[in-house]
């Protein structure tokens, strides 16, 4: 402990390593990053060849933070010269008179409201403007020319090296046990040893709570264990990023299905939203579920069957995700610990990993964000309150959450 840091990031996923580097833009060498595995590591929700990144969504807090993650992923993208961020255009589907069809209108008036221009396609119009879909005439969809997907091994990779070169010290395989006041800093007691330091930022996914209790907090939290698979479509033409949009099926049920087209060395992507077991940060398996693989692969087949092809592989992570879906961003001031600051990206968070590294930046340097986070506090019904219903379908209307909350 002989040095003391100004800032220290709690792990160095997708949020943290977004985190240290923009720390390290205005403190260099006074920036601490530590992970509890070696960097890289596929054991919590941030590492895989793509996510989706898109300005459709649910509400318009949403919508505003989407345009700052945007303008975040770029300014990394001029820093290191790499492009993270590959625009696809972008598919809300669902199907007329449905709870989905319902969402999707949420979405809709959110991208009016912050004056996102977006098209409406409905049946035989969507198989025009893309081909690879087999819409019937019940689809009714929302159109999104912005949405695509951002490198996200490459984005964490890109973060971190410019946090180093700013001057930031990255400790892996620094497990995190416990935090301590120590005067007016805090001690950050770990498995590599202890460190002293003025701010600390919290960004440790599904072992949030292991670090949080140490100073009297907890986040209500369901983590569960999500899957992905990667289809080797024989028509891999039609599903490049210069053709193939990513696309979410909205059901109104939970569980929905979303897809990325080809990017990196892997096939066709897809994934079902939320649809995984409860599991903890130390139970779960990387294991995948063949029920669910399977589910995929009947996604694949009803929605763009020339993607389906011989499975490359299905890769595990894990969500950590609010009662109401929506993150937190906030700090320990009510047990006296103003000076710790966590964030949960509640199982969705990684499109927005730039823009909430740049917030949790600004929150430990400047106390306040220029980006509104009012939403996303501790104080909210869905936090204090035991009893709130889950329902981890962003957009559900309110009549609904009681119909998916009994499901789960």
């Amino acid at each position: 402990m002989s040095h003391v840091y100004d800032y220290a990031v709690v792990g160095c996923g997708g949020i943290g390593s977004a985190a240290v580097y923009w720390l390290a833009k205005k403190a260099g060498n006074r920036v601490l990053g530590l992970e509890q595995f070696k960097l890289g590591h596929h054991n919590g929700g941030s590492q895989d060849h793509s996510r989706i990144i898109r300005l459709s969504y649910n509400s318009s807090d949403y919508v505003q933070l989407a345009r700052g993650t945007y303008e975040a992923w770029g300014e990394a993208e001029r820093e290191s010269g790499i492009q993270l961020v590959y625009k696809t255009g972008g598919l809300d589907i669902a199907k007329k008179g449905t709870v989905g069809a319902q969402v999707i209108e949420k979405y809709a008036q959110a991208m009016d409201e912050q004056n996102v221009p977006y098209e409406r396609l409905e049946g035989e119009r969507v198989r025009r403007k893309f081909p690879q879909f087999d819409s019937t005439p019940d689809w009714t969809c929302l159109y999104q020319k912005d949405s695509g997907l951002v490198d996200a091994a490459m984005g964490n990779a890109v973060h971190i090296q410019l946090a180093q070169k700013y001057g930031a010290t990255i400790v892996e395989n620094a497990a995190v046990m416990k935090l301590k006041r120590h005067g007016d800093l805090t001690r950050v007691c770990t498995s590599q040893g202890d460190f002293l330091c003025r701010k600390v930022i919290l960004t440790a996914g599904a072992w949030m709570n292991d670090v949080l209790s140490s100073v009297g907090v907890k986040i209500p939290l369901t983590v569960t264990q999500e899957q992905v698979t990667y289809f080797g479509t024989p028509h891999m033409k039609e599903f490049t990023k210069d053709r193939c949009p990513i696309f979410i099926y909205h059901t109104g049920c939970g569980g929905e299905p979303y897809a990325l087209p080809l990017h990196g060395n892997t096939g066709f992507k897809i994934g079902i939203d939320a649809g995984g077991p409860t599991v903890t940060a130390q139970s779960r398996t990387f294991v995948p579920d063949p029920v669910r693989e399977q589910k995929a692969t009947d996604y694949v087949a009803e929605f763009c069957p020339r993607a389906l092809g011989p499975i490359i592989y299905s890769k595990t992570c894990l969500y950590a995700m609010t009662p109401d879906r929506n993150f937190v961003i906030d700090n320990c001031r009510k047990v006296g610990h103003p000076d710790v600051i966590f964030c949960c990206g509640a199982g969705h968070a990684f499109k927005f990993a730039a823009v909430l590294g740049r917030i949790l930046s600004q929150l430990a340097i400047d106390g306040k964000t220029t980006f509104n986070i009012a939403p996303f506090n501790m104080e909210r019904e869905a936090i204090t309150d035991p009893n709130f219903p889950k329902s981890f379908q962003l957009g559900l209307p309110e009549e609904e959450v009681a119909n998916v909350h009994s499901k789960l």
